[in-house]
């Protein structure tokens, strides 16, 4: 009998717990007659069909597969249905395709994890183009799924997770160009741009450091850029205390602002210079006034600031010299009237000063050697002047001699000098000429002219001798010893010298 084919409906089961393939019916009406069953049928059949077509996408979009199918993606299973229809699926192969279909999932449900991770960090932010170049190809895997396809469904599955998980990889990279990119707003002085970019940096990295100082920076740009502006004005107008005071806040608000930390440097330095211009022109005010020594002390106060020391100290040893130079000048006033004097000691001393301020002088070395060795001689000859009696001791008459022609050799000599020289000659030549000096004892004293003779036992004696203080000692057995000191010449030699030893030494004296 012959058979009439009737439509066959194929539909896909998207539930993942059953593992039913595509089904194939065959029904055949014999019909000579058809009864109202028959159409009854036909039209139940017309309106299934009608539900596959225009119903189970929708059912199957709401609760398995998020993305619709891409008409002409994929080629109708039509065909493929059609040869299935003709065969039964064997258990196997029905358990091959559950298990694609499963490894599918698998790779879906990592796909959805990425893009939840990347739907938190704002991908559309910083990555939008790769993004929904990988939900691209996930959408293209929906459209193998539908098909039943499930290894290229897989595929297209895995290519979208990659691509996500890409733009999760590049993180690290683009919280650093971000970071470059807030700091450039900055520099810019864009607040709003610095604020957006630091803000997504740390939704990025919520630990960067870079990116939690850069956001606290921007929040705070405007204030700082409106206090930057107003010092600058306040600089130029030579106001820079306030300006040096609106830099440190400026710091206080954004302690990483360069152009603040470059600014409070410049200022303090400036302000610094200007004290030390007062304080140096105070000083060369006081040294024009004559008052050297506070002006040393204002040099020494301007050196303290740390500035411009070697011109404070050059100003100080200016001044210095300037204080040695007058003192010079003034003992070497001092000096003339003592040479003039013939205050030669004196002398010598000024010139100490003079070298203790300034130990190269020639003119002071020079002088306190020639003044040095001018009191030296005053002093042998007021010596000899004081004691001609010594001139008496060939040696001491020898060395005064030698003085004395050494003061005479004396170009223009002093009145001083002169005097002495002429008082000391007096003395050199009276002291050669001997003096007859009559002694007289008892002839029982032994008498002894110490460094002269012995004169022995006597009663009246004689002898010629040189102007100078003698000594003549007696000695007598059973009497204490006299001694006899006397001076002969100088106005000063006695008539007689008498001694005689006439003091007994007692029994109980002994």
């Amino acid at each position: 009998m012959p058979h009439k084919d009737v439509d066959k409906i194929d539909t896909v089961n998207f539930d993942q717990n059953d593992n039913s393939v595509f089904l194939n019916q065959d029904a055949t009406v014999a019909a000579e007659k058809p009864s109202p069953w028959v159409w009854i049928g036909l039209g139940g059949l017309l309106l299934l069909a009608l539900m596959v077509i225009f119903v189970l996408p929708s059912v199957v979009s709401d609760y398995e597969l998020p993305l619709e199918r891409r008409a002409g993606l994929v080629e109708s299973p039509t065909a493929e249905r059609t040869v299935l229809a003709a065969s039964t699926i064997s258990p196997f192969e029905e358990a091959q395709r559950a298990l694609q279909r499963k490894e599918a999932q698998d790779v879906l449900a990592e796909l959805l994890a990425s893009q939840g991770e990347l739907d938190v960090l704002d991908v559309a932010l910083w990555g939008q183009q790769k993004y929904e170049a990988s939900l691209e190809q996930a959408s293209i895997g929906d459209e193998y799924y539908r098909a039943q396809d499930f290894l290229l469904a897989r595929e297209s599955y895995e290519a979208g997770r990659d691509g996500l998980q890409e733009l999760i990889d590049t993180l690290p990279t683009v919280v650093e160009q971000t970071l470059i990119e807030g700091e450039r707003a900055l520099i810019e002085l864009d607040a709003s741009e610095a604020l957006s970019k630091y803000t997504l940096a740390l939704l990025l990295d919520p630990e960067n450091e870079a990116a939690q100082i850069g956001e606290q920076r921007a929040l705070t740009l405007d204030t700082v850029t409106a206090l930057l502006t107003e010092a600058g004005g306040l600089e130029e107008g030579g106001e820079l205390q306030q300006a040096l005071a609106n830099y440190n806040e400026v710091l206080s608000l954004d302690s990483y602002n360069e152009i603040a930390t470059e600014k409070v440097a410049e200022v303090s330095l400036r302000i610094t210079e200007n004290e030390f211009a007062q304080i140096m022109s105070s000083g060369y005010v006081l040294l024009q006034q004559g008052e050297p020594e506070k002006a040393i002390a204002e040099f020494q106060r301007a050196s303290t600031l740390g500035i411009k020391q070697d011109e404070a100290q050059a100003a100080i040893i200016q001044t210095e010299n300037e204080i040695a130079n007058t003192e010079i000048v003034r003992i070497r006033e001092l000096i003339t009237v003592t040479e003039q004097n013939e205050q030669w000691q004196d002398a010598v001393d000024q010139y100490d000063s003079v070298l203790a301020i300034d130990s190269n002088l020639l003119f002071a070395i020079n002088g306190r050697d020639y003044a040095n060795r001018r009191a030296g001689l005053d002093r042998l000859l007021e010596e000899g002047i004081a004691n001609p009696e010594r001139f008496s001791e060939d040696a001491v008459y020898e060395e005064t001699l030698g003085w004395y022609w050494v003061g005479r050799d004396i170009p223009e000599p002093g009145q001083r000098l002169v005097g002495q020289l002429d008082t000391l000659e007096k003395f050199l030549e009276n002291s050669q000429v001997p003096i007859d000096i009559s002694f007289k004892s008892d002839s029982l004293t032994d008498v002894t002219l110490l460094r002269i003779s012995e004169l022995g036992f006597f009663e009246q004696t004689s002898l010629s001798l040189k102007p100078g203080r003698y000594v003549a000692v007696g000695k007598r057995s059973g009497y204490r010893d006299v001694r006899e000191e006397f001076t002969v010449g100088f106005g000063l030699t006695p008539e007689t010298v008498v001694v005689s030893c006439d003091e007994r030494i007692s029994s109980a004296g002994r």
